[in-house]
């Protein structure tokens, strides 16, 4: 086995007592000494700040936006033409069938023409560049950043806290982007949360992180908080709600495809999109709230009351701030009104539990 890669903030999770475990190749803090539990509850009652820079990072170099546009809207069924600058875009690169190569955040700095950047899953980072190096044009040049690392700083006390050490991102609206001060910084994240990602030097972040953590209201959060944070925001993560099978319409990701390019399609895989926009996919992915504590975990089975399987869970735990054991999964279409009662088959027991809406447990994402 090759050697785990650390982040530039691995001396830093040591020395607050963090518990690593390996993660698409890196070192990664999964809790510290007051656990998941704690870390999840601060973070959706004050700022939680997690360390990503593990994430993929790079820049995308055109001639002009609108050749850089026309390029990669090719590659995904974003609307990236209408992209305004300070702003980002969440969407997803599609294979020739429409499976989800990756998801990811394509943001266009302002000041900039001819030139978008993208933060891509880490585990997925060299599939991605390797895509992108097949499929882009000549003009546009792809340039890494693995010199930069990416801080998330979430929660209600987020913006108050970075408005205390670099003050003016406090007036972002969700999805902005700016740079300012050596940070580019996007008012997006993972849990549900309002709050930041934060692109930096790599020689900077353990200062800067060591700054944020002075604040009364900052604390560090781990890769497993960050995990049931997003579960009960109804995320999908890579690799459990998305794969090179599924495609956006059924992971619940049509809201991600504008009219435009629903209509006009020229994105790989677009005839299957467009049938499953039309017609409704065959299966979709829903919200499942067990009814006991005992949580299902990814592919478990999921069961209709006559014992059919119907489908599979993706990802499941226990919901802190729901207060019960909830799952993600895949099921057949006729199944998945909320409100449908079914069971999910863990070490042979199936487990009674119901379809409900998604999110679990409400977004508060800045909206101005």
């Amino acid at each position: 086995m090759s050697a785990l890669q650390i982040t530039p903030l691995h001396a830093l999770h040591r020395e607050y007592g963090a518990r690593f475990a390996p993660f698409a190749g890196y070192d990664m803090p999964i809790q510290y000494r007051d656990g998941i539990l704690a870390e999840h509850a601060h973070t959706r009652a004050k700022a939680g700040l997690f360390d990503v820079s593990h994430m993929g990072q790079a820049w995308l170099d055109g001639p002009g936006h609108a050749a850089l546009a026309q390029a990669l809207e090719a590659l995904c069924a974003a609307d990236i033409a209408g992209l305004a600058p300070g702003r980002q875009r969440y969407t997803q690169w599609l294979n020739d069938t429409g499976g989800v190569i990756d998801d990811l955040m394509l943001s266009r700095p302002e000041g900039a023409d001819g030139r978008l950047h993208i933060v891509v899953n880490a585990a997925r980072k060299a599939v991605d560049y390797e895509f992108l190096g097949l499929r882009l044009p000549a003009s546009v040049k792809l340039t890494p950043r693995p010199d930069r690392a990416l801080l998330a700083l979430q929660g209600p006390l987020a913006a108050s806290a970075l408005a205390r050490i670099a003050p003016g991102f406090e007036k972002l609206p969700f999805m902005g982007v700016k740079a300012a001060g050596g940070l580019e910084v996007s008012r997006s994240g993972y849990t549900g949360e309002d709050g930041y990602e934060i692109s930096l030097p790599a020689e900077a972040a353990e200062a800067f992180a060591r700054r944020l953590l002075a604040e009364p209201e900052v604390a560090l959060v781990g890769l497993g908080a960050r995990d049931t944070l997003r579960l009960e925001a109804g995320l999908c993560l890579y690799g459990h709600e998305l794969t090179e099978e599924i495609d956006p319409v059924e992971a619940g990701l049509s809201w991600s495809i504008p009219k435009r390019r629903r209509a006009q399609g020229g994105f790989p895989g677009a005839a299957r999109v467009q049938a499953a926009l039309a017609e409704g996919p065959k299966r979709r992915l829903v919200g499942l709230k067990l009814d006991g504590r005992a949580p299902a975990r990814d592919g478990a089975e999921i069961v209709s009351l006559d014992g059919a399987k119907i489908g599979v869970v993706t990802s499941g735990g226990f919901g802190p701030s729901v207060g019960a054991a909830i799952a993600l999964g895949y099921v057949e279409a006729a199944f998945a009104a909320p409100g449908t009662a079914l069971a999910l088959m863990v070490r042979g027991k199936a487990l009674p539990a119901a379809i409900v809406p998604l999110p679990f447990h409400p977004h508060a994402y800045f909206r101005g």
